[in-house]
């Protein structure tokens, strides 16, 4: 193998080594865990070709910026799996402590949010 040959390769793998490394870090690395806690407002299944389960949870009681007002706040979110978006469906309406991970970025088979539910850590009736 020849001095040039040799340089190209390494520079090659290097690139491809950073191209991963860019991948991974935009699409897979969990930026951030929580809990999120509010009244399930719905969650459906949607989408053209890959079909993912999509949530919207209502978190009232949120300060407001204006003195003496509330404010909704809405918390936009994919789900994880099937099991839970269909425990999820048959009790839309209750309230909910979901357990998610965020993402730099969305996939298409993962979602349209880059927060996703990976578990339900309670869910009970809202007082009337």
């Amino acid at each position: 193998m020849t001095k040039g040959k040799k340089v190209i390769s390494i520079i090659s793998v290097v690139l491809i080594l950073i191209l991963v490394g860019l991948c991974y870090y935009r699409y897979f690395f969990v930026f951030g865990e929580g809990v999120k806690a509010g009244e399930l407002n719905y969650v459906v299944k949607k989408g053209y070709i890959f079909k993912t389960y999509e949530g919207k949870l209502i978190q009232s009681g949120i300060k407001s910026r204006q003195t003496g007002t509330l404010q909704n706040n809405e918390f936009e979110f994919s789900i994880a799996n099937k099991d839970i978006a269909d425990k999820m469906m048959a009790n839309s309406g209750k309230f909910y402590e979901l357990h998610y991970k965020e993402y730099k970025n969305t996939l298409p088979w993962r979602g349209f949010s880059v927060y996703v539910v990976d578990s339900i850590l309670t869910s009970k009736d809202i007082p009337q």
